[in-house]
């Protein structure tokens, strides 16, 4: 179980990690009536191109322009109307009537055939999918992701002193991950008050180093630190933080993604291309003509999981889908924000021109329902089935492509 390995792309036992780390603002329950404050002149209201700073749900402070501004208060006003669709449903079902076991045609350990499925938990299912694509409340997502995701489930087959005891076994240890930990504290969302507390670093750095520890062949790989505090932010506990992390790398994602060679990544990014190909021919033949690799930019999309990219209530719309359908909605969001760009994309020839349009484009689709709405209505449907033919075919070429390069480098060392 324990073990460390790190690549290049102390804190005491304190009952503390079970509470509450980071509080959010309960958007969505129904009395909230917060807006976004912003300091700009009043005279610049009106002004549309005016840049304005202001605090998002998650304390993230954001510049923008004043219609930036305008959507953001319009996305907290949808979230407290689905908020109160959560709390109706609740109401009327139970309080845990989401807690079920997934539907698979195949069933398993984990899940129920379709075969056998009461009308009755086949209608809360579909609800249910339907519900999260539109989001899930914030005070909800904790109790919601630890259910659907697996997270519950995994953590009840050891015992519950197994966080705590992996953090004790850990204190003090110094390794090749722990460094590469140290280093990427400070730099991982520096800007936000509580990331960069002296608490919120040693929150962080606890789940991170626990989990190099659970998982020795991952160890740490750069991009899970944007991963693991957005995980913070939202569970509210380090121990549901931990977990969370341990079934997005052991369950949900592609396996291999964050290993020493990154090969599930590089899979993914294989199978991207191939899809962007299918799904948007005109895009993908004009940057190749370009010479544009799109890895450029959809490699930080897929490690970090667009955590680094998008705003913060955006990314965790994407994540609650994520853990409810699986990783093909890394793909369906990556081909809509390319697809929405798609007339100034055929307009330009400059390599640095794609990379600043999707960069802007991300950084301000501050719409999750716009950009949603988009993934899965215009970007057409993928099935789990045949993302997973294209990753077998995908993963034969990488990792031949992988030995090549391992034994190319082994025969440079021996002729030095």
């Amino acid at each position: 179980m324990f073990g460390i390995q790190t690549r290049d792309v102390a804190d005491d036992f304190n009952p503390r990690r079970r509470r509450t780390l980071w509080n959010t603002l309960n958007a969505s329950m129904p009395t909230t009536t917060h807006t976004i404050r912003y300091n700009t002149p009043k005279k610049g209201l009106f002004n549309a191109h005016l840049m304005v700073k202001f605090e998002d749900l998650y304390g993230f402070m954001v510049e923008g322009n004043v219609d930036d501004v305008n959507v953001l208060n319009e996305v907290r006003e949808r979230i407290r109307e689905q908020g109160r669709v959560w709390w109706a449903l609740e109401a009327s079902k139970g309080a845990n009537w989401y807690l079920q076991p997934k539907i698979s045609s195949n069933g398993g350990d984990s899940v129920i055939s379709v075969t056998s499925l009461k009308l009755s938990v086949l209608t809360n299912t579909i609800t249910l999918r339907r519900l999260i694509r539109k989001g899930v409340p914030p005070v909800l997502r904790p109790k919601v992701w630890l259910s659907v995701s697996g997270a519950a489930k995994k953590r009840s087959t050891v015992p519950e002193t197994y966080y705590d005891e992996l953090i004790r076994a850990t204190e003090g240890k110094t390794t090749p991950a722990t460094r590469q930990i140290d280093h990427d504290l400070p730099r991982t969302f520096p800007c936000h008050p509580w990331l960069n507390s002296e608490e919120g670093q040693a929150s962080l750095r606890r789940v991170l180093v626990g989990y190099s520890f659970r998982d020795s062949e991952v160890g740490y790989c750069q991009g899970l630190n944007y991963v693991a505090a957005f995980l913070l932010l939202v569970m509210k506990t380090e121990e549901d933080a931990f977990w969370m992390l341990a079934v997005l790398l052991e369950n949900v994602l592609v396996s291999d993604c964050y290993t020493d060679n990154l090969s599930g990544c590089h899979v993914e990014q294989r199978v991207f291309k191939d899809l962007l190909a299918k799904k948007c021919p005109r895009i993908a033949a004009h940057l190749e003509a370009m010479g544009f690799d799109v890895s450029l930019v959809a490699t930080e999309w897929f490690l970090c999981l667009f955590s680094k990219s998008l705003p913060s209530e955006t990314t965790l719309r994407v994540w609650d889908v994520l853990f409810n359908e699986g990783a093909k909605v890394l793909f369906h969001v990556a081909l809509a924000i390319i697809k929405m760009r798609e007339d100034d994309l055929l307009r330009i020839q400059h390599i640095g021109d794609v990379i600043d349009i999707l960069q802007t484009t991300t950084h301000h689709l501050y719409d999750p329902d716009e950009l949603l709405t988009f993934a899965f209505d215009k970007v057409g449907s993928m099935t789990s089935n045949t993302i997973t033919k294209e990753r077998k075919r995908q993963e034969t070429v990488v990792m031949a492509e992988l030995d090549q390069r391992i034994r190319r480098l082994s025969s440079l060392k021996m002729d030095g």
